[in-house]
């Protein structure tokens, strides 16, 4: 269990069109988890449970900020923040105060009294993203938060070609390809296709080292 290298060598098979011999996103989510411990399975359901926007709730975030797992932790972070800064931007336009409606993660039992952590994005995130919200073309400002959210990725696991990090990684923006092929299935093929070139780029540089 747990072999990673044969897990990211796996995914570059991966082929959209061919659905008729089991090579679609959702399979190659199943063949993950099917070489995965008990302890990385418990993993890869947080973040896929992050995927469930009727599941995005403080209690969640708050599991998700305690993670011992550094990429979970970071990435529901940043996701946390970008989804706050657009219920601010909705009450702005609506008139109301800005924090109605965020969300808070529940704090541990054992945080210090008084202790508030601060959730906020930094200034040039708020920046970016109040400038995202404001296009008037929906579709366009999806886009644009999609791009963020992957770039976000990327930059956390620099480092991680062959770890479960990078298998998270993965199976993130995984999500987001799934999103696009229902909201626009040609972005999401050209999103696969980035996905996979980057893949097969890691494995390439392994055998090469090797």
């Amino acid at each position: 269990m747990n072999n990673y290298e044969y897990i990211i060598a796996s995914l570059p098979d991966i082929d959209l069109s061919d659905a008729a011999n089991g090579k679609t996103p959702e399979d190659v989510t199943e063949f993950i988890r099917e070489q995965l411990s008990e302890k990385d399975k418990a993993l890869m359901d947080i973040l896929l449970e992050g995927r469930d926007i009727e599941k995005l709730g403080p209690e969640f975030y708050a599991k998700a900020l305690a993670c011992k797992n550094r990429f979970l932790r970071e990435f529901f972070l940043f996701d946390l923040q970008v989804r706050n800064e657009k219920v601010r931007h909705l009450n702005r336009a609506l008139g109301r105060e800005a924090e109605r409606d965020t969300v808070v993660p529940t704090p541990a039992e054992d945080a210090p009294i008084g202790e508030e952590p601060d959730f906020s994005p930094e200034p040039e995130l708020a920046d970016t993203l109040r400038n995202i919200y404001s296009g008037r073309d929906i579709l366009e400002k999806e886009r644009a938060i999609d791009l963020l959210i992957w770039n976000k990725i990327d930059e956390l696991t620099t480092f991680d070609d062959f770890d479960l990090d990078a298998v998270l990684a993965f199976l993130a923006k995984l999500q987001i390809i799934l999103r696009w092929l229902k909201l626009d299935e040609e972005t999401g093929r050209e999103m696969m296709r980035t996905l996979l070139s980057q893949v097969r780029g890691s494995y390439e540089k392994l055998e090469f080292n090797a």
